[in-house]
């Protein structure tokens, strides 16, 4: 969305989306202006123009976004080999050894920030602290355009006081469930026993446990694989007409194929998703014994798999191809299937 009103001057100060603002549109991003009326990604364009009458909707241009995250990316390595990415636009550096020999983070990012901004015309915010879980958090604080630090001193104390809610890593079902639970703040949380966590939240318990005391002692990691990769289309219409169903989750199966191919990574698990005129969601999977690196054996497992839903009791919105379990090159596919996977 920034980079939309960085190419559109008239875009400036306006709230804007990226997507389609057809009845089956999706946003993909929302500008800051766009945001304080609760646009957000995902979110349907039919409710994001019900928040906000003055929204502005512009096609996706992926091919710049790329583009501009390749500049923003390449001024990251100018600081560091430590470098995690997250998304386009965000990732974890860890400058505690950085090539200008900048004396301090907070420095290092105030520099950065200015490269970005003379090299793409972007603003950025950052995030500074002594583990990633920590500098998420303080990068969320300062937007746009500024930078906050959260100090080994001050860290167990700052996340007592913040809401859960925003917890890189607790989404909405789960900070639901806690707030079920009486767990509303960080506070509530540290509150809480191993136990009583391990109860309630299995093997995450730990983790929860950790950051309610602003320890996470994950580095970063730069050599991150990829563990899936995936395509999904929404249709203009409910369809129920399985020809029209299928012929849309080939095309997903064959982009998701054609990324497989491009990379030599190919997946053991197939799982395909759909969601239902009621917003509904399933999904089904199937591992295999090896790779999966045939397209046509890609695209016959999602038809397979998608016709264990069947028979239909109401229209389809959504569909999607995922493959996980990714293996590096070298190995053999063979059509041998361990198990299939359901859930709704």
């Amino acid at each position: 969305a920034s980079v939309e009103q960085r190419d559109q001057p008239e875009l400036r100060g306006r709230p804007v989306a990226v997507g389609y603002a057809g009845p089956r549109g999706v946003v993909a991003a929302a500008s800051y202006e766009a945001r304080a009326f609760g646009v957000r990604s995902a979110l349907p364009s039919v409710t994001a123009l019900r928040r906000c009458a003055e929204l502005v909707f512009v096609p996706p241009r992926f091919e710049v976004y790329r583009s501009v995250s390749a500049q923003i990316h390449a001024i990251f390595a100018d600081y560091t080999d430590l470098i995690q990415p997250l998304s386009l636009d965000e990732a974890y550096l860890d400058v505690t050894a950085n090539r200008r020999g900048i004396a301090t983070a907070w420095a290092t990012a105030k520099e950065i920030r200015a490269r970005i901004f003379e090299e793409t015309g972007l603003t950025a915010s950052a995030g500074i602290s002594y583990n990633r879980f920590l500098a998420k958090l303080a990068s969320d604080h300062r937007k746009p355009n500024g930078q906050f630090a959260v100090t080994p001193d001050m860290g167990e104390a700052w996340v007592e006081g913040l809401p859960v809610a925003k917890f890189h890593g607790v989404g909405p079902v789960t900070a639901a469930k806690m707030k079920r639970l009486g767990i509303e703040t960080g506070a509530d949380l540290k509150a809480r026993s191993i136990e009583f966590l391990a109860t309630h939240f299995g093997s995450a318990a730990e983790w929860y446990y950790g950051i309610a005391r602003g320890i996470d002692d994950r580095p970063v990691n730069p050599n991150r694989e990829r563990k899936s990769s995936g395509s999904e289309t929404t249709f203009d219409r409910d369809l129920l007409d399985p020809d029209e169903i299928e012929a849309g989750l080939l095309r997903m199966a064959d982009d998701v194929a054609a990324w497989c191919e491009a990379r030599q990574m190919f997946g053991r698990t197939v799982t395909i998703k759909v969601k239902f005129a009621d917003f509904r969601q399933a999904t089904r999977s199937r591992t295999c014994a090896q790779p999966v690196r045939e397209p046509d054996l890609l695209r016959s497992t999602s038809v397979e798999l998608i016709r264990l839903l069947y028979p239909l009791d109401q229209g389809i919105r959504l569909v999607g191809v995922t493959v996980s379990n990714l293996d590096r090159p070298g190995s053999e596919a063979m059509p041998l299937f361990d198990h299939v996977d359901n859930a709704s």
